[in-house]
């Protein structure tokens, strides 16, 4: 018996069998583009993006006949939504979270209820981002896809309803979309009544891993899976990238290292939850019983490849290729101020209206010290926002790694120097399809708890220890880099 996990990111899927002594099986990638029909939108054919998926479960299915998929689980980006009938039809587009529609109505949830109280009841910072501002923009200029839809469901759940399961909504994906009372883990009945929809629209709130079903056998015959193929909830990405990483429990967060930079990290529910709100912090629900995540997150990699094709262009975008580039870096911190404002919005006051900064450049500055000066600035954004995490007695101890970035140890040991913590690299950094197998396979009986899958599935291989000496310069750094947006804002207006 194999569990099958399956990841769905803002510009690709991928999937994984994994047997149950925890050796990946097979696996297969699949990309698809963002579509841009109007200036400031942005939006995926969900259609498309469901062919997609179907070729990476047929895939592995084929390349792991041997030992059959029994159990399957889906993680995926959250905030963008499809459009569904009752009858498994896909009805339109999947707005994604970077899409600028739905402004009025984060700014109407604003005047209705405050920002405090709103996070009481779903404590995410308010924004357009989420789900329920383009369900609501949908009804107003699109009533027609409106009217035909019968269900909104985030991509994690919408799979596994196309594959033949419930109409469920993991509570981590539920949070996405503003209408979560999080305390009471259900839609909350105030944010539905404003907003007019119903619970019938959205489907039934649970915890990741909760079965949701099977795979429909005419599904499961088409894309080569056995009959019975349990469908398991899900949830956030970054949830399941956290189990499969082995972030368990309070103190630990997992730092994934891609095109952005997402430090998460793992706790009990907090004394002082608005204390979380002045941070501006969101409060999740983990995929794994009792605990918690918040998310701090900005450019990394690709403010590397905006180095790479400035400074190096040419150059393959290949793992050896960066290392080579990396390997020109100085050993020291360097004495550059790197502000990463290179593209807006910025966290955590979604700046729109901003530049990025390289200060302290001389004609003898080296092109390795640039590019050590650029994973300095987009690694001490996050120093700040650490720091008060500490102070609100809910301190990060160890991070641990994951992600493209995480492969490179020169990029780990500067994380580690500049944050003062310990930086964990598991065995395996692709933590998102791990988690979905553990809880795939912790759902349908195959460990008997989570602990044990995390026995069998998470092996540390390396943990880089924070240099005192780097560290102080770079608390240093830090310090000046909090000063050089208040003083300058007016001067990086974007023209």
């Amino acid at each position: 018996m194999s569990l099958l996990g399956i990841d769905l990111g803002t510009s690709g899927c991928k999937a994984a069998a994994f047997s149950a002594d925890g050796r990946c099986l097979a696996t297969a990638a699949r990309e698809y583009a963002t579509g841009h029909p109007e200036p400031g939108w942005s939006e995926l054919d969900a259609r498309e993006v469901w062919a997609r998926t179907q070729e990476v479960i047929a895939a592995v299915a084929a390349a792991s006949q041997s030992d059959p998929v029994t159990a399957l689980c889906v993680s995926s980006m959250g905030e963008a939504l499809v459009p569904l009938s009752r009858a498994r039809e896909i009805l339109g587009p999947s707005i994604l979270s970077s899409d600028i529609r739905g402004k009025e109505y984060a700014d109407g949830l604003r005047a209705t209820f405050g920002a405090e109280e709103f996070y009481r009841i779903n404590p995410n910072v308010l924004g357009p981002q989420y789900g329920l501002p383009k369900i609501l923009w949908l009804r107003d200029n699109d009533p027609a896809l409106f009217e035909r839809t019968e269900l909104f469901l985030l991509w994690g759940d919408t799979v596994g309803y196309l594959l033949g399961g419930e109409a469920v909504c993991s509570n981590s994906l539920a949070n996405r979309t503003l209408l979560l009372d999080i305390a009471r883990n259900d839609w909350s009945d105030a944010l539905l009544e404003w907003s007019g929809l119903t619970r019938a629209q959205l489907g039934r709130v649970v915890p990741g891993g909760t079965v949701a079903g099977t795979v429909a056998d005419d599904v499961a015959e088409r894309l080569g899976l056995p009959r019975g193929v349990v469908i398991v909830a899900g949830g956030h990405d970054q949830c399941c990238n956290a189990l499969g990483c082995g972030c368990t429990r309070a103190g630990q967060a997992t730092c994934g290292i891609g095109s952005y930079q997402c430090i998460s990290p793992v706790f009990a529910w907090p004394r002082d939850p608005l204390r979380m709100l002045a941070e501006r912090l969101n409060i999740e629900h983990h995929v794994v019983p009792g605990l918690y995540i918040a998310f701090l997150f900005n450019q990394a990699g690709l403010l590397v490849r905006w180095f790479r094709d400035t400074f190096a262009a040419g150059t393959a975008g290949d793992s050896e290729s960066y290392a080579r580039l990396m390997a020109e870096m100085p050993a020291e911190p360097t004495d550059l101020l790197v502000l990463p404002h290179f593209d807006p919005p910025q966290w955590p006051e979604f700046i729109a209206d901003t530049s990025g900064v390289i200060m302290g450049l001389h004609s003898n500055t080296s092109r390795g010290a640039i590019l050590k000066g650029i994973i300095e600035g987009a690694t001490l954004y996050f120093a700040g926002t650490l720091d008060a995490l500490t102070e609100m007695g809910m301190g990060v101890s160890e991070l641990v790694a994951s992600g493209g970035g995480a492969k490179s140890e020169a990029w780990l040991q500067i994380t580690a120097d500049a944050l003062g913590v310990p930086v964990m690299r598991p065995a395996t950094t692709e933590g998102g399809l791990a988690g979905t197998a553990m809880l795939a396979g912790t759902a349908t009986g195959v460990y008997a708890t989570l602990a044990e899958a995390l026995e069998i599935h998470v092996a540390r291989e390396r943990v880089f220890e924070p240099d005192e000496a780097r560290h102080a310069r770079y608390r240093e750094k830090a310090e000046l880099l909090r000063q050089l947006y208040p003083l300058n804002h007016e001067l990086l207006r974007a023209p």
